[in-house]
């Protein structure tokens, strides 16, 4: 006999014969009639470590403490690898690269993206190439088969997608058209809405796994709003914000969603991420994000969500 079968049957036949003998009490007789019912479960592999890459523009506007993509991804790694998930986590984190080298991209269960959009030509875009190179339409050959192949192995490998703040801002056209397929809406230049101000962020009701263990949070943020989402089966709204000045700022609205997309993948949008101190200071904001990254790569978020533990400083 060899093999997960041959133990089971082994231990079977062990029972049968064990429980015709005679035992010194009932309760001994019943505790081995108990251990010969529990199912066997030999040969039963681990799953193997989730992988997450990280992608964080580099920083090339914005006062120091805003903008710091890089130490905004790696503590968002840290949090990841210490979210107190059953799976293990895996991390890597890429700093001032586009998501291109696709032998890379083939490991990840999830890719986390936090960098510049395409408003200035100065900027290295975290995605696309700077509108200001382009027509405003299309991108040049090599950016183009770039995204084509990005595109195919999201919708194949079901690659989860999460994609922060300034990242939205993208005015191509064909930049657009991308990010709306990918992440069941777009933040369009000029038309949505991106003032500082003094936030109340709060989570919409539902029984989201992402929401799980989020309470509201108040906090100063550049925030990304005024999306344009037009009916979507595939996406659930999770916070809604409204900033303090409302004279000024409007009444807000939704800042972050999620997304099943037709492929099978998931996606996460979150409009906020420009001040650094927010990761520390809110330890709500710390579970959201995880938790986001999380459900995006198919790992079940825990009942009272992610640990939220402070980061250490990278």
């Amino acid at each position: 006999m060899t093999g997960a079968r041959g133990v089971t049957d082994a231990i079977l036949s062990a029972c049968s014969r064990l429980s015709t003998r005679r035992f010194g009490s009932r309760a001994a007789l019943s505790a081995v009639m108990l251990a010969c019912l529990v199912p066997v479960q030999a040969g039963t592999a681990p799953l193997p470590p989730v992988k997450i890459l990280l992608f964080a523009g580099p920083k090339q506007h914005g006062a120091p403490g805003r903008h710091e993509y890089e130490k905004d991804m790696r503590e968002l790694a840290w949090m990841l690898e210490h979210s107190g998930t059953s799976r293990e986590v895996k991390t890597e984190v890429f700093v001032g690269q586009k998501p291109r080298d696709m032998a890379a991209l083939e490991t990840a269960d999830a890719i986390v993206i936090d960098g510049n959009g395409d408003w200035l030509k100065r900027e290295t875009g975290a995605l696309f190439q700077q509108y200001a190179e382009t027509d405003g339409l299309n991108y040049n050959a090599e950016t183009t088969a770039a995204l084509k192949d990005f595109d195919a192995l999201l919708k194949r490998r079901k690659t989860g997608l999460v994609v922060y703040h300034y990242t939205m801002f993208v005015d191509n056209r064909a930049g657009r058209i991308y990010l709306n397929d990918w992440l069941g809406g777009a933040w369009i230049p000029y038309i949505s809405h991106n003032p500082v101000d003094t936030w109340a962020i709060k989570p919409i009701p539902g029984k989201h796994p992402i929401l799980r263990g989020v309470k509201p949070w108040t906090a100063r943020e550049e925030m990304y709003s005024r999306y344009l989402l037009t009916d979507n089966p595939g996406r659930t709204l999770l916070l809604t914000a409204k900033p303090s000045k409302v004279e000024v700022n409007g009444t807000g609205g939704p800042v972050a969603w999620a997304y099943q997309r037709p492929d099978g993948g998931r996606s996460v949008v979150w409009g906020g991420n420009d001040f650094h101190d927010n990761m520390h200071l809110y330890p709500q904001q710390r579970r959201f994000l995880v938790n986001g990254v999380l459900w995006a790569a198919g790992v079940d978020v825990p009942s009272r969500g992610a640990n939220d533990q402070m980061p250490p400083e990278f």
